[in-house]
């Protein structure tokens, strides 16, 4: 009996022993399957996260490839402009030299024109006094023949002496009439003594005898008519054989006159605006100034100006 007890107790020993070793080999497997477990747990939150961190990466990598996309539009636009600026600056710059010269133009133009204005001045100043020795002419010439029997006008303007043709010509002819000569021996040395007198003779650049004619025929008819009318006054007056002028005057008055034929490029209007045909058959004498017709284009060409 003491011996069955003994083998009794030896086998609930084992058994136990056993118990023990399946219970820790059971904890182990539950504690590996926990473990397993909780790894399987862990892996999977990590593939799900990195699968979030995978899609997150690609949004952020459309979203950095539409910011690239931005970037280069942006770089495109800023060529763009820079561009556009470097054409602003080059014209600019072309624009800067435009207005230097235009303000160096403007600069020399205000110059000039001070020195236009001091010489308008100065030919003004000139043609003033043209005027006041025409006026001066005018006046003695008036004086001269008011109070005479010869039938002559003086324009008190210009000076020039107008008188009818038919003391001169016959109708239509060229040739001085007997009384023409006595006329122009009675009124040329008058005249002449006014004009070369110490006191205007250096003012006396030129005198002109004219011829006119009414409208009555062609236009060249009449500028031949009227040419030699001129052309035989002149002849006479300066003629050694007429003995109207002094040979001193003589000399004086070939360096002055000069005869010419208007036709009837310039007739006489009577007061109701019609021709008057006797009146535009004439002979008229007139005078230059020295540099007048010069100062008066000057002046006109500076006002202009």
């Amino acid at each position: 009996m003491k011996r069955r007890r003994k083998t009794d107790g030896e086998t609930t020993y084992w058994l136990s022993y056993s118990d023990m070793m399946a219970g820790l080999l059971l904890v182990f497997v539950l504690i590996i399957a926990f473990t397993m477990l909780h790894a399987k747990m862990q892996y999977d939150e990590k593939q799900t996260e990195l699968i979030g961190k995978e899609q997150e990466l690609l949004v952020q990598a459309d979203e950095l490839e539409k910011e690239r996309d931005i970037v280069a539009q942006q770089k495109t636009t800023l060529d763009e402009q820079a561009e556009m600026l470097n054409a602003q600056e080059e014209a600019l710059a072309e624009q800067g030299e435009k207005i230097a010269i235009q303000e160096k133009t403007l600069k020399e133009q205000h110059e000039l024109l001070n020195k236009l204005e001091a010489i308008m001045s100065e030919q003004q100043q000139k043609f003033d006094d043209i005027i006041g020795v025409r006026a001066e002419l005018v006046e003695e010439l008036s004086r001269e023949f008011d109070d005479s029997d010869l039938k002559v006008s003086v324009d008190e303007t210009t000076g020039a002496i107008t008188f009818d043709s038919s003391i001169l010509f016959d109708y239509n002819k060229s040739v001085l009439k007997t009384s023409g000569k006595a006329f122009l021996a009675e009124f040329l040395p008058r005249y002449v003594d006014v004009l070369l007198s110490p006191k205007y003779k250096d003012n006396i650049s030129e005198i002109l005898i004219e011829g006119h004619t009414d409208t009555e025929g062609s236009y060249l008819t009449n500028l031949g008519l009227s040419q030699k009318r001129a052309l035989a006054v002149a002849e006479y007056c300066l003629s050694e054989k007429s003995g109207i002028l002094t040979e001193s005057q003589l000399e004086e008055m070939r360096m002055l006159v000069s005869a010419s034929g208007r036709s009837y490029s310039d007739p006489i209007y009577d007061k109701d605006g019609e021709i008057d045909m006797a009146a535009s058959r004439r002979v008229e004498f007139l005078f230059r100034l020295k540099d007048e017709e010069m100062v008066r284009e000057m002046i006109e060409i500076l006002s202009e100006e």
